[in-house]
């Protein structure tokens, strides 16, 4: 895939994965429509986008809204007329022991946001993907791949999205669009601090250690980029992640272990 000339849509846009993410396609030669609640963020990463020689819009978009998915794709198409990619990155987190939950309807929230978004996007841009034959790129996570102790709604939601596009992807087999699973492990950005509490309050704060055991912003989306590039069907970004499909075939009692000690430090 060459982003020259490309119009992709990012959510989540406004900080972390997603706005590194649009600077590195502004600097390949890519439009980008650029989506998040956050306007201040937005305008920010729109900024960076144009300085580094793109074009980008500011869609300001809560992803949980069928129609402001309906709208956000609407007002791409208006400013640059085509879509190439959507990049639904737009997510948040959820950090609590499932028995010490106050506030059941987190569950909805996250879910909304991580899972159902990706949907209404996804719906709304696909006749536009298949006319340009584009990609579709969902930013999961490899809490989609096996369960993660004190992350019960994150883990569903990232589960859910990881079903969804793995069948979107034979449904499309044959239109042209490809679709690409992105599973980041732990990513030096801003996600746990804004996580949800058991109790529906943020935490405010990481309670890991960013400087161990976590990969860096610009590694995180080097390897997005070059999963793009080759419209590969999904992208694992460490050696663990890769591992685990398989080990969990053979010794799945060790993979509950190790997600316990990875987790001893939420």
């Amino acid at each position: 895939m060459d982003f020259t000339g490309k119009t992709i849509i990012i959510t989540g846009a406004s900080a972390g994965i997603g706005r590194a993410l649009a600077i590195a396609l502004s600097q390949k030669g890519s439009n980008v429509a650029l989506a998040a609640r956050n306007e201040a963020g937005l305008q920010d990463t729109a900024h960076r986008c144009r300085q580094s020689g793109g074009q980008a819009i500011v869609i300001n978009t809560d992803v949980s809204d069928p129609l402001a998915c309906q709208q956000l794709i609407e007002h791409t198409v208006k400013a640059f007329g085509q879509i190439d990619g959507l990049v639904n990155n737009a997510g948040t987190s959820f950090i609590s022991r499932f028995d010490e939950i106050s506030d059941l309807s987190i569950f909805e929230k996250v879910m909304q946001i991580n899972y159902l978004g990706a949907v209404y996007c996804t719906h709304a841009a696909l006749p536009y993907l298949k006319q340009s034959q584009g990609l579709l790129v969902a930013i999961s996570s490899l809490c989609g791949k096996t369960g993660v102790p004190l992350r019960s709604g994150y883990v569903a939601s990232k589960h859910a999205m990881q079903g969804f596009f793995d069948t979107l992807r034979i449904e499309l087999l044959e239109t042209g669009v490809d679709v690409l699973v992105v599973s980041p492990g732990f990513v030096a950005t801003e996600i746990r601090e804004k996580a949800f509490k058991g109790d529906g309050t943020l935490w405010g704060r990481s309670h890991r250690d960013e400087s161990h055991a976590t990969m860096p912003l610009e590694t995180c989306v080097d390897q997005i980029l070059r999963g793009m590039s080759a419209r590969k069907r999904e992208v694992i970004m460490t050696p663990k992640g890769k591992l685990i499909p398989w080990a969990k075939l053979i010794v799945p009692r060790l993979v509950d272990k190790m997600a316990r000690r990875t987790i001893a430090n939420p």
